[in-house]
Order: C-alpha cells, then sequence, then structure tokens
C-alpha cells in the first residue's frame, strides 16, 4: 500500500491536470475477448478500426493448433534468455524460417519491434559514429540513435534531396555511418523512398536501415515488405520487422548477415537480458509465417488491400481530405489535439473505434484520427463506419 505522507512523485499530478484541460488524457479501452473487426472494449460492442491485426490472424485457427501443441510439447516458457539456457529448437527454426522468407542469410527475434530497433542501432555504433535519420521515424528508432551516443542528423521527411545535401555534408565522417527510415511511417501510411536512400547509402557508404514494421505481411511478394516491394533486396543491410502487427502474435525481428546477427548475440542488450519467447509464441509465428507464404495468405494481402481501396476512397467521399496514405493506414486528419480526442469519444460512443493522436505523438497542430481497415472487415462494416465518421464530423463541425 501506498505512503500518502510521501510526495516525492506529486508532481506529476500537475501534468495529468493539464493533459485533461486540453482534452488529450484518455483511458485505456479494455478489449473483452477477441481482436476482431467489430470487437467488445469497455462493454460497448463497437467496428474496431484501431487494431495492427491486418489479416485477422491473432484469432486465425492454424495459429491457434500451432500455440496449443506447442504447449503441451514444450510447456508455457522457455525459461531463460537466449545465451544461458533459453534457446529452444523452435527459436532456431522460427528465424531460419523469416529469414528464408526475407531473402536474406540470417535472422534473430527480439521480444518486441521497439527493442529490435533501439537495441540494434544501440549495439552496432557508437560515439564516434553518425546516423542520418528520416523526421518521422518511429520512436524506438530515435531512442536507439539517442542510446548509441552517435551524432544525429535529421532530414526532412521523405526529402532525398535533404538526405543528400546531409550525406555530402558529412562524406569525410571518419566513423561509421548509418542512414535509417520507416519503410512504412506509421502515423500517415505514406512508403519511404527506399531505391534512393539505398542509392545514397551506396554513394556515401552508410549501413542502410529499414524498420518495416508496418509493411510486414502488407506489401511485397506474400506480405515481405517494402524491400521487396521497391526491389531493394540485396542493397539494405539491416531489416527490422513485427510479428506483433499482421504476423498477429507479438515480438520483433533483424534480418541479415550471419555476421550481423552473430554480433547482435553478443552486444543487443535486449537480446541478452530478455527471457526469450514462450514457444507457444515461436510457434504461431511459424504457422503465419507458413500461412503468409502459401495462396491463403496471398488472398488475405489482396482482401485487405481492396478494403482499404473501397475504404480510402469512401473518406473522401464522405467529405474527409484525401490522406496521402499508400497503405491501409488511413489517417483522418482534424488539426487540434482536444476536436480530434472529442472526435474519437463522440464516435465511440456512436459505436466505432478510432483512436485520436496528438502531440507528442505528431506535430502540434497535426491531430488525427489513425483508422486502420483489416482484411476481416467485412463490405457492410466499412459501410457503417464511413457514414458514422461522416454523421459525427459535420456534427462537430470537423467537415461540411
Amino acid at each position: 500500500m501506498a505512503n500518502p505522507a510521501r510526495t516525492q512523485l506529486a508532481y506529476l499530478e500537475a501534468t495529468l491536470d493539464e493533459l485533461k484541460q486540453q482534452h488529450r488524457y484518455f483511458h485505456l479501452r479494455v478489449l473483452s475477448g477477441e481482436q476482431k473487426p467489430v470487437a467488445t472494449f469497455d462493454g460497448r460492442k463497437v467496428i474496431n478500426l484501431s487494431s495492427n491485426n491486418y489479416l485477422g490472424l491473432a484469432s486465425h485457427p492454424k495459429l491457434r493448433a500451432a500455440a496449443l501443441a506447442a504447449i503441451r510439447k514444450y510447456g508455457v516458457g522457455a525459461g531463460a534468455v537466449r545465451t544461458i539456457s533459453g534457446t529452444m529448437k523452435i527459436h532456431m527454426d522460427l528465424e531460419r524460417q523469416i529469414a528464408k522468407f526475407k531473402h536474406t542469410e540470417a535472422c534473430v527475434v527480439f521480444q518486441s519491434g521497439f527493442a529490435a530497433n533501439a537495441g540494434t542501432v544501440s549495439a552496432i555504433l557508437g560515439k564516434d559514429d553518425l546516423i542520418i535519420s528520416d523526421e518521422l521515424n518511429h520512436a524506438s528508432i530515435i531512442d536507439g540513435c539517442r542510446l548509441s551516443k552517435a551524432a544525429i542528423r535529421v532530414f526532412k521527411h521523405k526529402d532525398t534531396a535533404d538526405c543528400a545535401k546531409i550525406c555530402e555534408e558529412t562524406k569525410d565522417w571518419p566513423g561509421h555511418k548509418l542512414l535509417i527510415t520507416d519503410g512504412v511511417f506509421s502515423m500517415d501510411g505514406d512508403i519511404a523512398p527506399l531505391p534512393a536512400l539505398c542509392d545514397l547509402a551506396d554513394k556515401y557508404n552508410c549501413i542502410m536501415m529499414v524498420d518495416d514494421a508496418h509493411s510486414s505481411g502488407v506489401l511485397g511478394r506474400n506480405g515481405r515488405g517494402t524491400i521487396d516491394h521497391l526491389g531493394c533486396h540485396g542493397r539494405v543491410d539491416i531489416q527490422v520487422g513485427t510479428l506483433s502487427k499482421a504476423i498477429g502474435a507479438m515480438g520483433g525481428y533483424v534480418c541479415g548477415s550471419q555476421q550481423l546477427i552473430e554480433f547482435l548475440y553478443h552486444r543487443a542488450r535486449p537480446f541478452l537480458f530478455s527471457t526469450s519467447h514462450p514457444p507457444s509464441v515461436a510457434a504461431t509465428c511459424q504457422a503465419a509465417f507458413t500461412l503468409l507464404a502459401s495462396r491463403a495468405g496471398a488472398e488475405l494481402i489482396a482482401r485487405l488491400w481492396e478494403n482499404t481501396r473501397y475504404f480510402q476512397k469512401g473518406l473522401v467521399e464522405q467529405g474527409f481530405l484525401p490522406s496521402g496514405s499508400e497503405t491501409p493506414i488511413s489517417p483522418i486528419p482534424v488539426g487540434e489535439a482536444g476536436k480530434a480526442f472529442e472526435f474519437s469519444r463522440e464516435l465511440f460512443k456512436a459505436g466505432l473505434f478510432a483512436p485520436a493522436v496528438g502531440y507528442p505523438t505528431v506535430a502540434e497542430g497535426k491531430a488525427r484520427l489513425r483508422a486502420i481497415v483489416t482484411a476481416t472487415h467485412t463490405r457492410k462494416d466499412l459501410e457503417k463506419a464511413l457514414d458514422t465518421l461522416g454523421r459525427v464530423a459535420r456534427r462537430l463541425a470537423i467537415i461540411h
């Protein structure tokens, strides 16, 4: 029980009060049951436009069966970190499967995509090195850059001319150089200009690294990601992906050369100091990649894109501005954060869960709803969602 006399953290209350006054304070929505396109949050059945479960694999029968079989065979936990006794054959099998899928020599799985990014960047670079990073890269990349203690230069979002200018200014940098970008940017849904960035990495002798979290299972042949989608195999030194979005489970991974992966075994702190995945999770991911590589996986991805095109076209027809998204991430611009959070709350009351995003996740004045459709939404779900979005937005004078 907390001691009421202790006041060392009382200053946090002022920040929380400020968030409430700005209408940016939120409560966590609690899901009852499965992560599905229509789900129950906080006791209310709503259309779910808030999930990264792009292909519906989080509740797929083949993944369920794989998880249950692994529990029966291996138990519920790995029992240790990978470098002690926590590396099971099922972990190595999964990593070989991912490496083959991504057309790389080797792979290592981390406990999360965040850990994969932050742990890799901070492991391979040090204080004498340089990082050249897109301004809208994910927070895990930003934290990894800071942890590395390397110098950081940020180029304007997707601006290859600005990136080239920085590369030219730092061409004589004495240490190692890393050029890093998201493959798909998580707040806007746009795709990195990867071929041009690879050209710059080649010209200026940079390590090329891509975080493909939101393109794994979405872009490329059978969901192989932006590297495949944009024809950049062999040009990207480090590929990061996630197991917690389209794959439907949890974790992250890094793909690259055998030398890179062995180095991360020895220097990536999240790998060294975190217990490995439960065998049921590893088996689930194996089943997901097997499914992705099949005709059934290709059909799910095709359905995801069919739903995406229908929904994004419907948003424009309702009166929302085109978002510029190139993926199933569909940002709905609002502007002021308080209005965006109000919009989200009113939509929830009307039977639609579409979360608001404001500063510091996005810049001041660029708050939006971040909607994601999945392969498992029905046309009826999407029609109802579009009608609800338009009706509530007009009532709140967000559109006219």
